[in-house]
């Protein structure tokens, strides 16, 4: 089970502008009981591992804890071997398993699986039930991995220990403990790059890797979306760590910039402006001026074309206005893509947002901007309020936009196209294209016509 420690020195991380090294009381929130509604930290980590086709990711726990995790976020792959992501395994611990322990339960289900599946590696979530029992997941881990001579990594993200957040962190934790650093890169080159946080949900990846390739930057390995078990094994060779909208992984980069000597940036590839500025952040840190210059063209050259392609949508979208609900980094990253395409931001949700997230949030919405920290009361009356004529968000907030008989785009995970680089951009003008021409919104509880005479 994770410690106290452990829990307290991820809450507290030094790299993170709210740390409470850096300003008294202001750290990242602690576990709360009762408070991982929505979310708990194996949630968390599951949502960060689970895109290594490569691995196996067995859930020692009751049934029910794999079936409310298994495949709650979609992510795309391109793993051309046997996809172990389209099974979900678990322990299946029972009541016996409780009082006389699961370990042997544990060791038999790496034995069964390692004889018929032969993943590069196995991931084991400990859940509530085998961390409060006290199950040795690390030693049976341990030996079960020097039985077969595969990487075994027990991931130490028990529900109750908190939120998705720090299930993520926890996550990387494993990773660079049992992973990271085990195994070296066939070549290297003054390029290479880690990806960390893009979980490649709906294909954000694929959008800008070409672009990387374009320019001569290789990715040595990703955390994790589109990810191999070999490449992040060998991930220690990298040149520089490339954060995609995810602080919650923070604390392992800044890990591997102790370790290893490997500097960080944090960036996003939401919106023309943003994936401009990526590329030169991710350039710039690699300090090569051949480089340098290869990106200004590319950037200069996927920006004209993408400018043109977008001259009909933002004639359609001028003066339109928007309120943007959903979580996280999304909060800014998808409201800079609005901006690029004339559309107003008047609100955003920042309920599930870091103090980071929070206070670019701030810049791209401006003084005017409203920042929503209960989201599901406020938006109606802020739509009211700025006359907005479309709400982005989850699914739930349908109705909202139904009742307000405003235009409507789900962009949370459920979506299914991509939002990422300049293709995403012109995915998403086509996306609120249609929703600004959808006649449901207005003609949605309209009285019927025989109601009318």
């Amino acid at each position: 089970m994770v410690s106290r420690a452990k829990i307290k020195e991820l809450m507290n991380e030094s790299a993170c502008s709210h740390s409470k090294e850096k300003k008294k009381g202001e750290g990242c929130d602690m576990p709360k009981p009762g408070m991982v509604a929505g979310g708990c930290a194996f949630d968390g980590a599951q949502i960060s591992l689970f895109p290594y086709a490569d691995a196996v990711h067995l859930v020692h726990g009751p049934q029910t804890c794999l079936g409310a995790s298994w495949e709650t976020r979609e992510t795309l792959s391109s793993y051309e071997g046997r996809n172990h992501t389209v099974m979900g395994f678990t322990t299946g611990i029972t009541t016996n398993d409780v009082i006389f322990g699961g370990d042997k339960r544990l060791d038999a289900s790496l034995d069964y699986i390692l004889k018929h599946y032969a993943p590069e590696a196995i991931f084991v979530y400990s859940t509530c039930v085998t961390a409060m029992v006290g199950d040795d997941i690390d030693m049976t881990c341990k030996l079960s991995s020097q039985k077969h001579g595969v990487p075994i990594v027990p991931v130490h993200a028990a529900g109750f220990v908190g939120g998705k957040n720090l299930g993520s962190r926890l996550a990387g934790e494993a990773v660079l403990e049992h992973l990271i650093g085990t195994k070296e890169p066939e070549f290297t080159t003054p390029y290479d790059i880690n990806l960390i946080g893009d979980y490649n949900v709906t294909g954000d990846m694929w959008q800008y890797l070409p672009l990387f390739e374009q320019i001569g930057i290789r990715v040595l390995s990703s955390l994790s979306g589109d990810g191999r078990v070999g490449s992040i094994r060998s991930a220690h060779r990298a040149k520089l760590n490339v954060i995609v909208c995810a602080k919650s992984l923070v604390t392992l980069c800044r890990k591997m910039q102790e370790s290893y000597g490997i500097p960080w940036v944090s960036v996003s590839f939401y919106g023309k402006r943003d994936t401009g500025f990526a590329i030169m952040e991710i350039v710039n840190a690699l300090g090569d001026k051949a480089l340098i210059e290869r990106a200004k063209e590319v950037i200069q050259e996927h920006e004209a074309k993408l400018e043109e392609k977008l001259l009909p949508y933002k004639k359609m979208f001028r003066g339109k206005k928007a309120v943007l609900n959903t979580g996280g980094n999304k909060a800014w990253s998808i409201a800079s893509g609005l901006q690029d395409l004339g559309i107003e931001v008047v609100a955003t949700s920042i309920r599930k947002s870091t103090a980071d997230d929070i206070e670019k949030a701030k810049e791209y919405l401006g003084e005017g901007g409203v920042l929503m920290r209960a989201p599901a009361s406020e938006q109606a009356k802020i739509i009211d309020e700025r006359g907005a004529d479309i709400l982005l968000a989850g699914g739930r907030s349908l109705y909202t936009a139904i009742k307000k008989k405003i235009s409507f785009i789900d962009v949370n995970q459920e979506k299914k196209v991509s939002y990422g680089g300049y293709e995403g951009l012109l995915n998403l003008a086509e996306d609120l294209r249609c929703a600004f021409l959808n006649p449901v919104f207005k003609n949605v509880s309209t009285p019927a016509p025989w109601e009318t005479k």
